[in-house]
């Protein structure tokens, strides 16, 4: 029998432990260990709660978990509760999929001024996750920046930019949606370094803001590059644009309350505000020969009551595990981190991809444990584990008990809404009688 503990419950360790269970069959039983007391990772955290059907691919990590040879470890810290180490000597393989919870740092001054906040942070605010339910982002004044070229960018503006009634259907934290609901933002600017032919910005997404209620999004003409340069682009990258272009169409004038400037060539340099953030300043750039963006050494203003940062994210460290402080992820070589002990998804990769992306590496680990240990190494596994964590008092939650909590959060969801979560531990514990 092998034993694999796998540590992160997000889309990637479960892939993992999928593709354990395709190549393994009986022959191995997994132990799926998060330190917070519900499982899914980032597509409960982290995929945009007005994205309901991406949210669907849980129904698959479902069947995976109620299988007779996965175990979810929940409430559980790798780090305090048990250490890699330990883990090492209980388990034939240790597959970390802790994925990349952390914010990229912004790195200029004044990037701690009260008023900037890190994409991490406010996904996990409007999402309900335990480390972030009491952020309280400023949302009273009216002007907001959001720093980014991603999806994640765009995440952030639709959701402030969204009415109440657009709502209706997701699964955004109830203290979030009251805060939205008297929030008097009036203008998003999203600062993007390079220009349109350069962002990682997607159709759908894009798409999304040109049919939001109170919101009307707006790219100046002349940061398009000529119209003919478009054919050079993937076909996705061409759509992405075709909505940029759509946004910088002459249009009549609405009343929406809510505007949505999209600054290209535009690097922050650095945040001011007396106590807390009042503007951020930008350098214009341009490309060069090589696509990168090279300042100008014209600056700007721009107005910022608050500034959302998503530039991107990294994996945090775990003592006794080498890190790549640069790549912000886990040293590895195609996986391999050290004998044992392997990694998969942004743990491995570093933020990058889509949630299906994450399945490859999960295959791909499958096959270097069965290389790396072949039938066993006589370990104890789970028993092991059991008794270690019974010896330090840590009461581990089970997915039953998750299915509990999840029958509780839909109890009590708003109308229409498919749950409202729970968004402390002791709230989490307390639907499973653990108060």
């Amino acid at each position: 029998m092998r034993h694999v503990a796998i540590i992160g419950s997000g889309p990637a360790g479960y892939y993992t432990a999928e593709a354990c269970q395709k190549l393994f069959g009986d022959g191995v039983r997994i132990d799926i260990i998060d330190r917070l007391p519900v499982p899914y990772g980032l597509i409960r955290f982290g995929v945009a709660p007005d994205h309901q059907s991406i949210k669907g691919v849980s129904r698959r990590y479902e069947a995976v978990a109620l299988s007779d040879n996965v175990r979810f470890v929940g409430h559980v810290t790798v780090g305090s509760d048990v250490s890699i180490a330990e883990l090492l000597e209980l388990y034939d393989a240790v597959v970390l999929a802790t994925g990349a919870p952390h914010d990229r740092p912004l790195g200029i001054p004044g990037a701690d001024l009260p008023g900037v906040i890190g994409s991490a942070a406010f996904v996990g605010w409007y999402n309900g996750h335990p480390d972030f339910a009491d952020l309280a982002p400023p949302l009273a004044g009216p002007n907001a920046v959001v720093i980014g070229a991603g999806n994640v960018a765009l995440d952030v503006t639709r959701i402030l930019s969204k009415t109440t009634e657009e709502f209706a259907g997701s699964d955004i934290a109830g203290h979030a949606l009251a805060a939205l609901e008297q929030a008097g933002i009036r203008r998003i600017t999203i600062a993007i370094r390079r220009g349109p032919h350069q962002i990682a910005m997607t159709p759908k997404e894009l798409g999304e803001l040109g049919h939001l209620a109170r919101a009307t999004p707006h790219v100046d003409p002349a940061d398009l590059p000529p119209a003919e340069e478009d054919a050079a682009l993937d076909p996705g990258q061409r759509k992405s644009v075709a909505h940029l272009r759509d946004f910088a169409a002459p249009r009549a004038a609405d009343a929406k309350p809510l505007t949505i400037d999209f600054d290209f060539f535009a690097a922050p340099i650095a945040i001011e505000g007396d106590g807390r953030v009042e503007r951020i300043i930008v350098e214009r750039t341009r490309l060069d020969a090589g696509g990168n963006a090279v300042g100008t050494g014209e600056t700007y203003a721009i107005p910022a009551n608050l500034v959302i940062s998503c530039i991107g994210y990294r994996t945090p460290a775990i003592e006794g595990v080498p890190y790549d402080p640069r790549a912000g992820r886990f040293a590895n070589q195609d996986g391999r981190i050290a004998p044992g002990l392997y990694a998969v998804g942004w743990a491995r990769r570093g933020p990058s991809g889509t949630i299906g992306t994450n399945r490859p590496d999960g295959i791909a680990a499958a096959e270097q444990i069965a290389a790396d240990i072949g039938e066993s190494s006589g370990k104890p596994g789970r028993p092991g584990l059991d008794k270690l964590l019974s010896a330090r008092g840590v009461d581990i939650v089970t997915f039953r008990d998750w299915q509990r909590i999840e029958a509780a959060e839909i109890a009590r969801a708003r109308p229409g809404s498919p749950r409202e979560k729970f968004t402390t531990i002791g709230d989490l514990l307390a639907a499973i009688g653990r108060a």
